[in-house]
């Protein structure tokens, strides 16, 4: 497993620097609730991306890193975990049968992102992407119930996937260490130039906040 999981986790990192050339500062309103994917994550710190990178940036990394460990925990799920499996099963044929799916197939700059920009105070959306999403949903029937002692055997196989994934984590991390030097040479080249750019430019709008040829 380890060497399948150091070649998966060398490939992301592969395909995360193929894509740091292509981004770009956003130039849209950021948005106010912090990133749970990414905020603190010890694989963003094993990598040696600081919490100083734009977000952009960081996502672009973690999300991919999160699908690697998904597969595992899947994997491990499928094997040894049944219970927790049915469940995963139940929920995944329910939601093939939702009507409307938009946060499938994303590529991984976008994976977990809010559907929907920040609202504007006194600018009500007239429809969001989430509502549509949770309103074909809602059509759905809902999961058979279960049973106390269900409940109770399935927490225990969710704590087991947990921990499991929790063990994969620290393995990555450990092989992104690795990986230290060329990614955060990939953000010196690719994306402090574009900080620097940025922050002159609004230094410049500072110190010179009107045209003086315009009367």
């Amino acid at each position: 497993m380890e060497r399948s999981l150091e070649t998966q986790v060398d490939q992301a990192v592969e395909a995360w620097l193929r894509w740091v050339p292509r981004w770009e500062p956003a130039t849209h309103r950021g948005r106010v609730a912090p990133c749970r994917r990414c905020l603190g994550s010890p694989i963003l710190a094993a990598a040696g991306i600081g919490a100083n990178a734009p977000h952009g940036v960081q996502h672009g990394l973690s999300t991919r890193i999160k699908t690697i460990v998904d597969h595992a925990v899947a994997e491990y799920t499928a094997q040894n975990l049944p219970m927790l499996q049915r469940e995963l099963d139940q929920q995944a044929a329910r939601n093939r049968a939702r009507s409307y799916r938009p946060a499938e197939d994303l590529d991984p700059e976008f994976d977990g992102l809010p559907l929907d920009p920040e609202p504007v105070p006194g600018a009500p959306f007239l429809f969001t992407i989430a509502g549509l999403a949770d309103d074909s949903a809602a059509e759905l029937p809902a999961l058979p119930p279960l049973t106390e002692e269900a409940k109770i055997a399935l927490r225990q196989e969710v704590a087991l996937a947990d921990e499991y994934a929790n063990m994969v984590g620290r393995e990555i991390c450990n092989m992104l260490l690795g990986h230290r030097i060329v990614i955060q040479a990939a953000i010196s080249q690719h994306v402090e130039p574009q900080i620097e750019a940025l922050l002159a430019e609004l230094t410049e709008s500072l110190d010179s906040p009107f045209d003086p040829g315009i009367p």
